[in-house]
């Protein structure tokens, strides 16, 4: 065949237009429609052409910015298993297609429709516990922290491979830390030193952990839903669940939830970069899984550090924090920390009215569990051995 002619037939197949079933929705199935469905987070679902076509040049616009899929960490730091951001491919195939006219294509073109769980996004699980009946949530004003034991009934230990806490109604939830709460304990109100199984915020996924690595539920303890709710201007009710899915045996790591918190700020009216630390020695040895920075409406970026020997590893860098998207970032290999190490976080706030979510701009503001209040929270979860639980982990 001729050079010439062989050429200009590879033209139009290298310069076609991205169509909506070949190259889109896989790139939707895989990175968007976790929350973009019936029933989850974003406002609209992106499941189908139709759904799809009237939000092209939005989601253009989204992906080229990227503000979506919402994954702010830094890349210069951390390797993360549960990185939701796109590649420079990916963007461009969506952008293109929107310029493009957002062609619907020929549908045999479409992969297989991906299956999500019902109701949950853990893909299976093998018990659901509930609050016991719904609670009624006023139109206005600020709600206590309130605070839902419920008995698991477990007569052996068990061991929780990944858990999920659904909240009925998010559009009403602040945040939601679930307790297990040791058996015999009869507390109904925080603060807790004990262990914590799970933590829910807007745009947080379930809790999965690795093969040989679970939270230890013990035998006759009770799971305690401590939940933020925050009133939308007409009454609504609330019944969170929570899913578990045990393991298969006692596994040789337990995992914990651990804490970095600094309650004793004041943050200056109209500061527009006001820093808050907190910073813990490593009492023993021990596996870093994940961190998962909190803040409230005043938040503007979020570090974490591991120091030893005059030696900082940056671990991860929030350089834009939202409070509308609190995630986890589980590392892809978790981090040995050494006995004696130091882990150590920045928090960064904007109390200006260069802020656009700051609820006063002309108020001092203190440690608060109001959303119009702050909090500097810096959790990590870790890995130990089986054997040691959260108070022996401590001793030195």
């Amino acid at each position: 065949m001729h050079r010439a002619l062989f050429l200009a037939m590879l033209v139009p197949c290298a310069s076609a237009a991205p169509t909506f079933f070949r190259d889109v929705l896989p790139i939707l199935q895989n990175r968007c429609q976790e929350c973009h469905r019936p029933g989850e987070i974003a406002p609209m679902p992106l499941e189908t052409y139709e759904q799809a076509r009237p939000w092209a040049k939005a989601i253009r616009e989204q992906v080229r910015t990227r503000r979506m899929p919402p994954w702010p960490a830094d890349p210069c730091c951390g390797h993360f298993s549960n990185d939701r951001s796109l590649t420079p491919l990916e963007i461009e195939t969506l952008a293109n297609w929107a310029e493009a006219g957002a062609a619907r294509g020929d549908s045999g073109d479409a992969p297989p429709k991906r299956s999500w769980p019902d109701g949950w996004n853990l893909p299976s699980h093998d018990l659901e516990l509930s609050m016991p009946k719904p609670f009624p949530i006023p139109a206005s004003g600020a709600v206590e922290y309130q605070y839902f034991p419920i008995p698991t009934g477990f007569r052996e230990d068990r061991w929780v491979q990944a858990v999920e806490v659904r909240p009925a109604n998010p559009s009403v939830v602040h945040h939601i830390v679930a307790y297990i709460r040791e058996p015999g304990s009869t507390w109904t109100h925080g603060p807790t030193k004990n262990d914590i199984l799970a933590v829910y915020a807007p745009g947080t996924t379930p809790d999965a952990w690795p093969d040989g690595m679970a939270k230890l539920i013990p035998a006759g303890a009770d799971v305690v839903l401590e939940i933020h709710y925050t009133p939308t201007g007409k009454p609504a009710s609330d019944q969170t669940k929570v899913a578990l899915r045990f393991a298969p045996k006692k596994p040789e790591k337990r995992v914990l939830t651990l804490q970095l918190n600094n309650d004793h700020f004041r943050i200056p009216a109209g500061d527009r970069h006001f820093e808050i630390t907190a910073w813990g020695s490593i009492p023993n040895d021990a596996l870093l899984l994940s961190l998962f920075p909190h803040m409230h409406l005043r938040g503007k970026s979020f570090t974490y550090a591991l120091i030893d020997d005059r030696d900082v590893r940056t671990l991860l860098n929030i350089p834009k924090y939202d409070f509308y998207w609190q995630l986890s970032y589980r590392f892809e290999t978790p981090i040995p920390l050494k006995k004696g190490m130091r882990l150590q976080c920045w928090a960064v706030y904007d109390n200006s009215p260069n802020n656009p979510r700051n609820p006063d701009p002309s108020a001092d503001v203190t440690y608060g569990q109001q959303s119009w209040e702050e909090m500097m929270v810096g959790f990590f979860d870790v890995a130990v051995d089986a054997d040691l639980g959260k108070p022996e982990f401590f001793v030195r």
